[in-house]
């Protein structure tokens, strides 16, 4: 008998109830009432959730020896840690078959998120066994991404730890012992199909219209026939023998789940003829042997869960927690695909947007917080973070919203004087790329200078590149505007110049003063009108009809720039 599965996750209660009912009826046991309370996560002892651990659904080191063991069902439960035991470690293990997209830093961010609120570990795992697809240099723009997100990790093919190497690649002596273990035990054999044999069994099944499988041919020989084929040097790979009677498991986010692989699925191929291992094996030994408390990723994977758990049954080890996380979609439903070319991180990078955005707008769009607004720093993400509250619904980004996101995230930045340094010395970089020859004047670089533009334009602008767009021209190259435009709009333009001279020569410069005095330019006039009084000065400061309030352009500019523009007005 077997436990049902359950598409929503169980309470505790519920889930203490239905195992202890379950087991009773199935092995006619005595159910202990009260089991111990355990904590997990938490280096510091704090309780972060209490349950059932290791013996009867587990229990922590420190209190295993103190409890007489029930006899239990072999279930796959929550696996829930204390502090002695190590408390959390989570992986992010891409492939580096392609750079780091939105739904890969989505799924790397709740491990980040989720470790460090439990004062756990953040590993990054390569898995890079599929040699014929890997993207030079990719391995390291995943890396860079992690860091430039701000979601470096703490274990990695770079900085190195405990459990090295980080890159599967690197570790195939392990899984050729561990596939060579479950050889000696009967739980993997040599298969020595050929590739056109599989592709024939491929074509039957699509004729047939039949999902196509392995049917396990090469399970049925005798050891004497596989000793031959090896002695005669015959190509061949390492297959998993599937069982029926998968035990059922409880996934974080979807409850109670169970797939009888064995009779949908072939018989998986662990080691391939190349000698690297599958992704069913690597990542089995992997978890295994870098001590993962729990598996976060894609919901893709819920139905290959059970298949691993098989696995870990037949090398004796017990499993992770696991939690498969809805997937990241387009607005319209659709799936995010890699051909779009502007779901690559990197392309939010170049087009000036800040990490920050990313991270809060692939966060809104989903679950898994106390409360959803814009506008959370990843602090934020960290403290508010409930991992009861994920729900099984997709998550729907609207990428026509991320520059507000960033918007917000960028007047953040402004607004502190540490990060507005930064943002300084990259819009100088920016101005110098953009403009190269046309910087005349190179005061305009200075760091009062672009300080002073930020200031004035934060909350108007939704990322740095703005200020280097046509419309913002005018603040880093100086304007060639013909007299005779001038005079179409007043015939007044030389007054209209001085008196904006004498006023910035005996102000000071801040927006709502100067707002006041130029509306009383127009009386000094013999006629023009305010309107073509503030056109003439637009103008002639950036050659632009419009833009910000010409208060506010002539303080980003300053005293000087502004007197430079209008002599040379004056003087042609």
């Amino acid at each position: 008998m077997v436990l049902p599965a359950i598409r929503q996750p169980l309470t505790w209660r519920q889930a203490v109830f239905n195992f202890n009912a379950w087991k009773s009826r199935a092995h006619g046991t005595t159910v202990v009432p009260s089991l111990p309370k355990i904590v997990y996560g938490s280096k510091s002892g704090t309780v972060i959730k209490q349950g059932l651990g290791r013996q009867a659904f587990g229990l922590c080191r420190n209190e295993a020896a103190a409890v007489t063991p029930v006899h239990t069902a072999s279930v796959f439960s929550r696996r829930y840690y204390c502090a002695e035991s190590g408390g959390v470690r989570v992986r992010f293990a891409p492939s580096p078959t392609g750079f780091l997209h939105l739904g890969g830093l989505r799924t790397a961010l709740y491990n980040y998120i989720f470790a460090k609120k439990h004062g756990g570990s953040f590993i990054l795992r390569l898995e890079d066994t599929d040699q014929s697809r890997l993207v030079p240099g990719a391995a390291e723009r995943i890396e860079d991404m992690l860091e430039w997100a701000g979601i470096p990790p703490d274990e990695s093919p770079r900085k190195g730890g405990p459990y090295s190497a980080y890159q599967q690649s690197q570790r195939l002596g392990l899984y050729q012992e561990a596939a060579q273990t479950l050889v000696a035990n009967g739980a993997a054999y040599h298969c020595f199909c050929s590739p056109q044999r599989l592709e024939l069994l491929k074509k039957e099944a699509l004729r047939n219209r039949q999902t196509p499988r392995y049917d396990n041919r090469c399970k049925h020989l005798s050891p004497g026939q596989v000793e031959e084929k090896l002695g005669q040097k015959q190509p061949h790979v390492l297959r998993f023998r599937l069982e029926e009677g998968v035990e059922p498991f409880q996934d974080m986010v979807y409850g109670w789940n169970r797939h009888e692989v064995a009779t949908v699925e072939g018989d998986p191929v662990i080691i391939k003829a190349d000698g690297f291992p599958t992704y069913h094996l690597a990542n089995v030994v992997d978890d295994h042997h870098m001590q993962i408390s729990h598996v976060l990723r894609g919901t893709e994977w819920l139905i290959s869960t059970s298949k691993h758990l098989l696995m870990y049954r037949a090398f004796g080890w017990e499993a992770p927690t696991f939690a498969h996380l809805p997937l990241l979609l387009n607005r319209d439903g659709s799936k995010l695909s890699k051909r779009q070319g502007d779901i690559f991180i990197e392309h939010f990078a170049l087009a000036g947007y800040l990490p920050e955005a990313l991270l809060d707008i692939i966060t809104n769009c989903g679950s898994g917080f106390t409360e959803n607004r814009i506008g959370r720093t990843l602090d934020e993400l960290i403290a508010e973070f409930d991992m009861t509250k994920i729900t099984t619904h997709s998550a729907l980004l609207d990428l026509e919203k991320l520059p507000e996101f960033n918007r917000i995230h960028l007047l953040r930045r402004i607004s502190d004087a540490d990060q507005r340094q930064a943002l300084v010395k990259d819009l100088q970089v920016l101005i110098e790329r953009e403009y190269k020859e046309q910087l005349t004047e190179k005061d305009v670089l200075r760091t009062e200078y672009i300080e002073r533009a930020l200031q004035l334009r934060k909350g108007h602008i939704t990322c740095l590149q703005d200020l280097v767009s046509p419309a913002y021209s005018y603040l880093w190259v100086r304007p060639s505007v013909p007299r005779d435009q001038l005079l179409k709009v007043s015939p007044e333009v030389d007054t209209i110049s001085k008196l904006v001279l004498e006023l910035v020569e005996n102000s000071v410069l801040t927006t709502e003063k100067l707002s006041a005095e130029l509306k009383g330019l127009q009386k000094k006039t013999k006629g023009t009108k305010y309107g073509a009084v503030m056109k003439v000065i637009r103008l002639a400061l950036s050659g632009q009809q419009q833009g910000p309030s010409v208060a506010e352009m002539i303080v980003s500019l300053g005293p000087r720039e502004v007197s430079e523009r209008l002599q040379r007005v004056l003087s042609t």
